[in-house]
């Protein structure tokens, strides 16, 4: 299982790259912001997914260990390929798609090239919880706090805001729905009150 790659560019195609390691080219597929800052000779370490099957084995890679593991946990919805999974991916910052299924926006997953309506309805209803339960997971012991304040200080910093953004949000989000209420209640009224600042 390769975890991840590093070495020289060799060769860029317009859905992967090539890096040579050790006088072997490995063919990484990436996301497209990957391939456009690409350039044959300069040096690219990605984190990768190693996919084998029966007929076939593929890399897929990454700048960040964030992004491979949102691959990876689009990978667990039924009906998502390492081709869908990576499509998604490269479609925008992994906050923004995290945020995004959060909130349930289909219109999102729905703009991305060869996501229809039933698989975006999909990746949000087996996602959402996960999305939420993995912010919180990564984050949790050094977000601290009372009352709950400290499950959506971690899932808000997990979709990619800053720890003073957070705190505030999740004040807010404690004082609109209160302690007693679920984690993605709580998460959803903190999404609202950063919308609305």
């Amino acid at each position: 299982m390769l975890a991840s790659v590093e070495g020289s560019v060799g060769a860029v195609t317009p859905d992967s790259v090539v890096i040579e390691v050790g006088g072997l080219g490995y063919r990484v597929f990436t996301p497209p912001s990957v391939i456009a800052s690409a350039a044959t000779g300069r040096p690219l370490k990605l984190h990768t997914f190693h996919l084998v099957r029966e007929d076939q084995q593929a890399l897929y890679g990454f700048r960040t260990v964030e992004e491979l593991g949102f691959f990876n946990l689009l990978l667990t919805v039924t009906g998502v390929g390492p081709k869908v999974a990576l499509a998604i991916v490269g479609s925008r910052p992994t906050p923004d798609l995290q945020l995004a299924i959060m909130q349930q926006d289909q219109a999102v997953l729905v703009s991305i090239p060869g996501i229809g309506r039933k698989l975006a309805e999909r990746v949000i209803f087996e996602l959402k919880e996960k999305v939420a339960a993995a912010g919180v997971a990564a984050s949790s012991a050094a977000a601290g706090g009372r009352g709950g304040e400290g499950e959506i200080v971690a899932a808000l910093q997990a979709l990619g805001y800053s720890p003073s953004e957070a705190r505030e949000a999740s004040r807010a989000a404690l004082a609109d729905v209160g302690v007693g209420s679920t984690l993605e209640d709580r998460v959803k009224a903190a999404l609202r009150s950063l919308l609305r600042d």
